[in-house]
């Protein structure tokens, strides 16, 4: 019976895929600045080599419905089973579609694209279709796992050639069900998500706003507008002195800021910034966050924040317009930021090494943020 219904879910994704318009729209043109050496591309593409197709140590987030629910994560997600997590190997995916498509006449490149046509075929993302489709799964990996899904997919469709363009095409149904759970839930979303791990809203949004300008779905992206002034246009006096939490990977009060200039044009957002985070460029204003057991998987999340803390201020300081005061303490702390989390990406640890990576590619090949900054 579960494999019946499993079919029939599976059908109706196609079926979405199929409704849902995707109208060919102008690419964005690439927008960011390399800053890696290629050896640096290389150290980061072996730790995502090293693991979208190692299968286990696996933490599974799995609903089961019954006894055919029972299965490995090569059998259940055989597209996204590795890095210890779903999410992980979709961002893992991710790092190896845009350093492929940024070095290709490198060896890695190479090995990369070899490895992505190993998990991304048109089987795999079928199947992968067809388990997320399933009603019990209908909060699965939401919003931190659709959020990347996205951007890998903006990923390829930015890439848009052979073989980018193919396996572009065969996550039409995955892409077309994430669209679907995300918009269907954050006009339900009574209270924004703010914690520091995978559950936080504003993160989300950035990475969702982000993919859904690429693509051109103008209907996406305003109701994360929407949302965006609906959970965040109010906000002062971010507590940035309550942050870290011992376990976060996002700041609570960054991320708000660096989703929000994608929302506000610069003079709105330079305003709004100056009621929500007052104290830019006071002494000590944002200490780096110390990593103190990088063996530990959650206490390794501070390099993480680290990394990500270093790309949002970035981001924050590419929304005030040209002559903000703020610019340059914002890009100073974020470069002291970003020292300090690569410094903790490394293979010495699978518990950080698995994901790592991912962060310190969107953070020096600057994703998301507009040419010029």
């Amino acid at each position: 019976m579960h494999k019946i219904v499993r079919v029939a879910f599976l059908l109706a994704a196609i079926q979405l895929a199929v409704l849902v318009a995707f109208a060919p729209q102008a690419k964005a043109a690439d927008r960011e600045v390399d800053t890696m050496d290629t050896e640096t591309a290389e150290r980061f593409a072996r730790l995502a080599l090293d693991c979208i197709e190692r299968e286990y140590p696996n933490l599974i987030h799995h609903v089961m419905t019954g006894d055919d629910d029972v299965g490995p994560p090569r059998e259940l997600t055989p597209a996204f089973y590795g890095c210890y997590d779903w999410h992980s190997a979709v961002h893992g995916h991710w790092l190896l579609t845009r350093l492929a498509r940024r070095y290709p006449e490198t060896d890695f490149g190479g090995t990369a694209i070899e490895a992505l046509g190993r998990n991304l075929t048109h089987e795999h993302l079928l199947t992968e279709a067809a388990y997320m489709a399933d009603p019990a799964r209908d909060g699965f990996e939401r919003p931190y796992g659709l959020a990347w899904l996205l951007q890998l997919i903006a990923e390829l469709d930015e890439w848009g050639e052979p073989p980018a363009d193919q396996w572009r095409e065969w996550l039409v149904p995955l892409e077309s069900i994430a669209v679907q759970r995300l918009s269907e839930w954050i006009p339900k979303l009574a209270y924004p998500i703010r914690i520091g791990e995978h559950d936080q809203t504003a993160f989300a949004f950035g990475l969702a706003w982000d993919y859904a300008e690429q693509v051109g779905n103008s209907e996406f992206r305003q109701l994360l507008a929407d949302a965006g002034r609906r959970f965040y246009a109010e906000d002062r006096i971010c507590p940035l002195a309550y942050e870290p939490s011992g376990h976060d990977f996002l700041s609570p009060c960054l991320a708000e800021a660096d989703f929000l200039r994608r929302v506000l044009d610069s003079d709105r957002f330079a305003e709004w910034l100056s009621g929500f985070l007052p104290d830019i460029g006071e002494p000590d204003w944002l200490p780096v966050a110390r990593v103190t057991d990088r063996s530990d998987g959650k206490l390794a999340h501070l390099d993480g924040l680290n990394l990500s803390r270093a790309w949002m201020l970035e981001g924050i300081a590419s929304g005030l317009p040209a002559d903000d005061a703020r610019r340059t303490p914002l890009l100073e702390t974020a470069a002291r930021h970003a020292e300090a989390g690569l410094a903790g990406v490394s293979d010495a640890h699978y518990e950080g090494g698995h994901w790592l990576a991912s962060f310190a590619i969107y953070l020096e090949t600057r994703r998301g943020i507009a040419a010029g900054d």
